[in-house]
This record gives structure tokens, C-alpha cells and sequence, in this order.
């Protein structure tokens, strides 16, 4: 199939296109949908994937945002329900396509799964919500649900009802794959997801750190054969890193994240069965830290996260390279992780500009935060800490521990004159 018919394909009618496609050579009647695979149109789906969702973002953002993402070279966004419609309006014009989500209600938050009644008119809400955008010029595909399954100790259920969703999506719109979105917790999950959900065509699953070096061996000891998107790829999940004795989790720095994706995604794009990647999050959200998962800065700026993902896809694009690069942080230091009350603290970093621009560096400190959640649900953000500060300069910093024993985190973002940031903190604590 030529790469033209394939994006043609994409623009229409995505999977039917493809599985058409894929049929052998004389076959009386075409690929059914029950019998897609990886191995049946992993080659053809692939060809299309390699322009459209291996350049793609998990979107929580404003129009401004969508619009930065596209002029860096994404072309889908991942949103996650219904209330992010408008994107479709705005990434339009933008030549963007959207893998529109469908918010499926959890257990964790009190949605019984038994209660026929309640089920009926959730795939009510969702049939409405696709008739209404199914002919939408820039849907890609259904995401159907997100981690439904998270803090369910047997997730059968709730997937059978995922794919009882699935279906409806189906029935309304035949032209549009689904896809269902699972957490990467491990095999005793995956493995049951091989002979699961015949009407999700597209697996997608969240995944962190390095766990995507063996998720191909996984999918195929699984054996599943369904084509695989990586609907959330982060550098580091906050419940997997390191952490100080108090228990505060140590974030990477902006330069350690941008080489994970630089590491990553030209590997993800060499796995037939893989595709899609979705690196996580464009826009800004408090998960631990408003930095841990954020790809830009809250007035939306870009960092050095996103000129590592921008390389990524104009190398597969034959473009330039940003032309104006992010702040370069190699390291941060602070003087000691437990302070007595009042007590001085120093942190210095280590950070250049590629071009010899000046920077600006912003100084903060915050309590460590306590209103923690699972599964992406909203957090609070922890309140600023005035200090007496001491000595402060683009790369130092020199202020009085807080009076009140605690938890703390010393934020640090480095600007050039773009706007372009590069980020670090550091965990301590007074007592």
C-alpha cells in the first residue's frame, strides 16, 4: 500500500481502510475486524503511525498550547473525555488529528459496575457523544477509557465492561478505531489482556522509565497480538523513583528527561508492533510536583523536554532542529538534605545556554506535597514558603531554612530570553 493511500486511509476511515488493505490476494471476502492483529496489519498500520502517532503527545493544555504543539511538530494529540471536544475544532485548521478519549467512570471513585442502570447510561452519554463527532475531520481514533481498572483487585470485569463500551463506540461509528488504555503493572495484567476485548482494536498502555525496554518480550510472552500504543510514556513515575529517608521521591532534572525520550522514542519507532507513543503530559499538572510530568511551564512555555521531542519527530520529518534551544542544566546541588530551623541552605547548578544567551533563574520554595493520588486524579498544589533569602544568581542561591519543621522542595527554573525553560528541585527537610 502506497504511503499516500495509507494517509488517505487515515483521513477516512482508518482501520476499515487498513484491514481492507491487508486482505491476501484473492481472498473471497476481507480481513474481518475479529481477525486483526499486530502480525495482520502491523506493516501497513506502521507506515501510517510512523508520520501520525509516533508523533504524538498526551494533551492537557489550552488553544494556545495545541498551537505550540503543532508548530513543534506533533501531529495527533491523546485527550481523555468528552469535555475536550473543542480540540477537535482547534487542531483542525492546525493539520492536527485527535485520538478523542471517552471518559469511562472508575470503581476507586464509587461507579459500580454491577448497577445495570448506571452502566446503561454511561453508554448512552458515550453512543450520543460519538454520533455527534464521528464525522469530525480531525478524529483519529476512540480512546476508551483510562486505567478503568486501577485499585480493582480483579480487572475482568471492569474490562469486559470496556470492551461492552468498545462495541457501542463500534456500532455508532465502524469507521474509527477504539482503543482501551490500561496502567503497565506488570504481567500478572498484561497477560490476561491477550485473550481480552475483541472490539478494541488498539491497545494503548501508560508506561514509565525504562519498563519500555521489555515491553515487546512482555506483549509477545502475553501473547498478545493487537497493535500497541504507548498512551503515556514518561520519564519517571514519582511511585518509582528514589527517594530521600523522610520519604520525598528525588525528580529528574529537565536534561535527564529530555534524554529519555532522546533514548526512547527513536527505539519505540523500531517496534513493529508498537504504533504509537504519546509522551506525557503537553501542558502543565501537579502530580507530585508541577514539573514531574509537565512537558511545558504554566504559562506554557517550552523546555528542554520539548526540543528533545521536537528533534525526535522532525528527524522523521528531514527538519531543523530548534532553532533556539532550552537552557542546558547538567546539575544541581544543595549543601545538605536536613536543615536545623533558620539554618543557611545552598544550592548551586550547573547550566549553560547553547547560543551564550543570558539567563534568569527563578528560585522557590514549597512544602512538599501531601495531597497525593493515584491514577492522574487532581492534586492540590502545596503554598509557597517565604524565606529570608541570602545570596541569589542565576546558577546560586543562598536563604534561611523555613522556622516550621517539615518537608520542603527548592524549585529552580532557568530561563533564556525565549522563554524557554530548563527545570530542577531538590527535596529537604528542617527539623
Amino acid at each position: 500500500m502506497s504511503l499516500r493511500r495509507s494517509v488517505a486511509c487515515v483521513s477516512a476511515a482508518v482501520l476499515s481502510c487498513l484491514v481492507a488493505s491487508a486482505a491476501p490476494a484473492g481472498a473471497e471476502e476481507p480481513l474481518k475486524r475479529s481477525d486483526i492483529s499486530a502480525d495482520a496489519i502491523a506493516p501497513a498500520f506502521r507506515l501510517v503511525a510512523k508520520r501520525l502517532m509516533h508523533s504524538g503527545v498526551a494533551f492537557e493544555g489550552t488553544r494556545a498550547d495545541l498551537i505550540a504543539a503543532a508548530a513543534a511538530g506533533v501531529k495527533v494529540v491523546r485527550v481523555y473525555r468528552e469535555s475536550d471536544a473543542w480540540v477537535l475544532d482547534a487542531a483542525e485548521p492546525l493539520g492536527l488529528k485527535v485520538v478523542m478519549g471517552l471518559w469511562l467512570a472508575h470503581p476507586r471513585h464509587g461507579f459500580d459496575i454491577t448497577d445495570t442502570k448506571a452502566v446503561a447510561e454511561q453508554e448512552q452519554r458515550l453512543r450520543a457523544f460519538v454520533r455527534t463527532h464521528k464525522d469530525h475531520p480531525a478524529l483519529l481514533a476512540w480512546g476508551v477509557g483510562n486505567e478503568v481498572e486501577t485499585e480493582v483487585a480483579d480487572p475482568a470485569p471492569v474490562w469486559t465492561l470496556v470492551d461492552r463500551m468498545a462495541a457501542a463506540v463500534k456500532e455508532e461509528d465502524p469507521d474509527h478505531p477504539t482503543m482501551m488504555v490500561v496502567a503497565d503493572t506488570g504481567m500478572d495484567r498484561l497477560t490476561p489482556l491477550a485473550a481480552c476485548c475483541r472490539s478494541v482494536d488498539l491497545l494503548g498502555i501508560n508506561i514509565y522509565a525504562g519498563a519500555y525496554r521489555d515491553l515487546p518480550d512482555r506483549l509477545t510472552t502475553a501473547g498478545i497480538r493487537k497493535p500497541v500504543v504507548i498512551t503515556e510514556l514518561g520519564a519517571l513515575g514519582q511511585w518509582q523513583a528514589g527517594r530521600k529517608p523522610w520519604g520525598a521521591p528525588v525528580e529528574l532534572t529537565s536534561r535527564q528527561k529530555a534524554e529519555f525520550f532522546t533514548e526512547s522514542l527513536p527505539w519505540l519507532r523500531q517496534q513493529s508492533q508498537i504504533v504509537g507513543v504519546f509522551p506525557f503530559l503537553w501542558g502543565e499538572k501537579q502530580e507530585q510536583t508541577a514539573t514531574w510530568h509537565s512537558l511545558l511551564m504554566p504559562d506554557g512555555g517550552l523546555t528542554a523536554m520539548t526540543d528533545a521531542l521536537t528533534r525526535q519527530w522532525q528527524v522523521m520529518d528531514s527538519g531543523l532542529p530548534p532553532a533556539a534551544p532550552a537552557p542546558d542544566l547538567t546539575g544541581v546541588g544543595i549543601n545538605a538534605d536536613v536543615f536545623a530551623p533558620g539554618a543557611e541552605v545552598s544550592s548551586t547548578l550547573a547550566v549553560t545556554d547553547p547560543q551564550g544567551q543570558p539567563l534568569t533563574t527563578t528560585w522557590e520554595v514549597r512544602e512538599e506535597a501531601t495531597d497525593l493520588r493515584k491514577g492522574g486524579d487532581a492534586e492540590a498544589v502545596p503554598p509557597p514558603v517565604a524565606v529570608t533569602v541570602l545570596e541569589q544568581g542565576p546558577a546560586v542561591i543562598r536563604f534561611r531554612a523555613p522556622e516550621k519543621p517539615g518537608a520542603y522542595r527548592l524549585f529552580a527554573t532557568v530561563r533564556n530570553p525565549t522563554g524557554k525553560a530548563a527545570t530542577a528541585n531538590l527535596p529537604f527537610l528542617v527539623r
